[in-house]
């Protein structure tokens, strides 16, 4: 018999002092569930299920295994809160059983609040007790079973691995030394990243400059083997504990120094403050400055590439240059041998202090005309995107707003002079659409022009404290590819102002399909089969550019004026995928493929996976696979077969076999041609690209403006943009979206009618 828990919490309180916080803070949990792990470092706890999001006052299921141990967190999207404790679990139903199998208690979570928290002790298998559960879950997944719950996505944070490093992005809730600069991260709640190993804190500009591998928990762990090998630097530290008499902070983990007396360690040599914990931490570079070490490096690997380069000469003040001289290098003073010599060793002297000089200049490489030696600027071939080369801030409409400066995009289009830039000032929003922890979505009625659209606004603090600024980048590029195609939501321009990113889109106000099938239960087959087929066109538009989708559901089909469908929401594509793999894990839970679920490389076959789940819940009217929780429905995903109900058709059954293969490779989409499987023999693919194929279903609209087919509990609220806090906003690091704004010429109309 398989013991577990199951596990709710129902209450979060802060400390006393920080109480009045409660009401803005609007807290939520996350759950990690790990393993232990035993390594060469010894034994370390691996996160080999996904993380849970358990609502307030809910249960989830956790399995109770030696050496498996429950990673509690409770953190917040609007400002910062990140305390977290660890629960082994055996220990918990230790203590459940003690308490007749049910146990309450307050949870303390560092660095601050607590968790009420509930505990219930179960056999998987028992008699009476045990077959009252088994009911009570049947009776819960059919509840699931039935598509009446909106699910939102979920994706990976993202891991920038540097020297062995995991680093993420973090928000620190105090003052933190950068480990590489030895400077403070600015700013109140300022973001720089983590190493998740070491716990090793840095700039986000100084991820370039880390030299030292990642120790993990070990000084003489295989890591610090290598570094010790490659580069030649074995100079241990010498800590003694030591009596700090004024505020200190630990120069690894960055944060302060806590307690009266012997508050950390001291290192004899180099003068290094440290944590007691941070100890077997540090790697061994007693004295090195990592900053100025990793830019003599840089210049020694500069030097040696532009003496590899063949194909242009440089500069330098002394004059170009001679044409027969091609390969040869030269350089300002300072910056080649004395950058290699006198910049390591300023680098690796045990000086107690931070070396603040201004890194060594570099020569500017220029293009040389032959006949002349006059320097030839080099210009991007093909088209551009709108804006002026400067980053100052610019008033307009009454919002300030960073210029951009002018950037070759993935995907070009033809340029178009003289257009007008918008602002937030030019349109009037109506109502709200849509909204979720990203922002809102709402209706906006531009001035003047009288035409409707879509504007999604992001909080630029939520993107940066998901480290989601290379996503949203990514959507708006994809975004402005999509005019190509008829099934995908267009764009028409992108702006911001000091705190959003906004999407300005086509209203596309025919409701979406999970709307539709709420009121209908399911769609019949020549229904589902045309949404399908366009469903289809709009995949492989997007695979043929080396795009995957990756969040393929019912909420992100929408349907026109006409009812033919719109795919929307690109926030979770992956480009230049053609002939490569990736392995995030992201997506909505219910449509997750199992080779994410594995941790397997994967590409576009995730898409057509997503796209029989889809079919299946059209047909059907409820999912292949279900789970009390997500642990449940995942496992359902891995090891279950689909039921497939009587009154399928074969075509239909068929198809469905085809599309939900385990193995990625056999699927139906990356083995086979789906257009040509007897599910679509009726289809007329020429015509239904060129929309010229009448929908089964058109949505009654009353005018273009017309909303009735949203979501009522949206459309009740007050269409106003979400307050940011400004102190946290003013720490934003605004050239993180320079690149942003944009307007998509071929849909420039509303442009010209202003």
């Amino acid at each position: 018999m398989s013991p577990f828990l199951r596990i709710g919490f129902s209450n979060f309180e802060m400390d006393p002092g920080l109480a009045y916080h409660q009401e803005v803070l609007n807290p939520y949990c996350a759950i990690y569930i790990k393993e232990a792990v035993e390594t060469e470092k010894g034994q370390v706890y691996k996160q080999k299920k996904p993380t849970m999001y358990p609502p307030w006052s809910t249960t989830f299921d956790a399995h109770v295994h030696r050496g498996r141990i429950m990673h509690v967190m409770v953190k917040d999207r609007t400002a910062e809160l990140k305390s977290e404790a660890m629960v082994a679990l055996d220990s918990l139903a230790t203590r459940c059983k003690k308490e007749s199998g049910k146990l309450e208690t307050w949870l303390e979570l560092k660095p601050q609040g607590r968790l009420l928290m509930e505990a219930r002790y179960f056999l998987e298998k028992s008699n009476a007790a045990g077959h009252s559960e088994k009911v009570e879950t049947e009776r819960e997944a059919d509840s699931l079973f039935n598509l009446r719950q909106r699910r939102g996505a979920i994706k990976q944070a993202k891991v920038h691995l540097i020297k062995s490093h995991q680093f993420s992005a973090t928000f620190f809730p105090q003052p933190t030394f950068c480990s590489v600069c030895k400077e403070f991260v600015w700013g109140l709640n300022k973001q720089g990243y983590q190493c998740q190993e070491c716990n090793a804190a840095i700039h986000k500009k100084c991820i370039d400059k880390v030299i030292a591998k990642c120790t993990g928990s070990a000084v003489n762990s295989k890591e610090t083997m290598i570094h010790k090998e490659r580069f030649k630097i074995d100079v241990p530290h010498r800590f003694k504990v030591y009596n700090y008499k004024s505020p200190t902070f630990c120069e690894h983990c960055g944060t302060l120094l806590w307690g009266l007396a012997r508050q950390g360690l001291k290192c004899e040599e180099c003068s290094m403050n440290i944590h007691h914990k941070c100890q077997k931490k540090v790697a061994n570079l007693c004295g090195v400055n990592q900053k100025l070490m990793a830019e003599a490096l840089a210049g020694i690997e500069s030097k040696q590439q532009a003496r590899s380069t063949k194909d242009c000469d440089f500069i330098s003040r002394e004059g170009p240059v001679g044409i027969g001289q091609q390969g040869v290098v030269r350089v300002l003073s300072g910056v080649g041998t004395s950058l290699a010599t006198s910049g390591a060793a300023a680098a690796t002297s045990a000086n107690k202090g931070t070396d603040r000089r201004p890194p060594p200049s570099k020569p500017l490489p220029m293009l040389l005309c032959t006949s002349s030696f006059v320097p030839v600027p080099v210009e991007p071939q093909g088209v551009s995107w709108e804006g002026p080369l400067d980053v100052s801030w610019s008033t307009t409409g009454g919002q300030r707003e960073p210029e951009e400066p002018t950037e070759q995009p993935l995907y070009a289009v033809p340029r178009k002079e003289q257009q007008t830039r918008l602002s937030i000032e030019d349109f009037v929003l109506h109502k709200l659409l849509g909204k979720g922890s990203f922002g809102k979505v709402f209706l906006a009625e531009l001035h003047k022009c009288g035409s409707f659209f879509a504007i999604k606004a992001l909080k630029k603090d939520v993107v940066l404290m998901d480290d989601d600024v290379e996503c949203t980048m990514v959507e708006r590029r994809v975004l402005s590819l999509a005019w190509e195609n008829p099934f995908l939501t267009h764009l028409y321009c992108t702006f911001q102002t000091k705190e959003n990113l906004f999407f300005v889109m086509e209203f596309v106000n025919g409701g979406d399909l999970m709307f539709h099938i709420q009121n209908c239960n399911k769609f019949n087959q020549h229904r589902a089969t045309f949404y399908g087929a366009e469903i289809i066109c709009g995949l492989q538009f997007l695979h043929a550019k080396g795009i995957i989708y990756r969040d393929l559901k019912l909420d992100n089909v929408l349907l026109d004026s006409e009812g033919h469908i719109k795919i929307a929401d690109f926030g979770m594509c992956k480009e230049n995928m053609r002939d490569s793999s990736t392995s995030t894990f992201c997506g909505t839970p219910d449509y997750i493929a199992p080779e994410i679920l594995l941790g397997q490389k994967y590409n576009s076959s995730v898409d057509w996976w997503s796209f029989g789940v889809l079919l299946y819940e059209m047909l059907v009217g409820q999912s292949p696979f279900h789970g009390r929780d997500e642990e449940q429905l995942f496992q359902s995903i891995r090891t279950d077969n689909p039921v497939y109900p009587e009154f399928l058709s074969k075509d239909a059954k068929g198809i469905l076999i085809k599309l939900l293969v385990r193995e990625p490779e056999e699927r139906l989409g990356i083995k086979g041609d789906i257009r040509s499987h007897s599910f679509f023999h009726s289809t007329d693919w020429s015509a239904l690209e060129q929309r010229q194929v009448v929908p089964p279903f058109r949505p009654t609209l009353a005018s273009p403006s017309d909303y009735s087919n949203f979501d009522k509990e949206f459309i009740s609220e007050n269409p106003r943009l979400s307050c940011a806090d400004g102190m946290l906003i003013n720490s934003v690091d605004q050239r993180m979206f320079r690149n942003f704004s944009f307007i998509n010429p071929q849909m420039s109309e509303m442009s010209v009618k202003t």
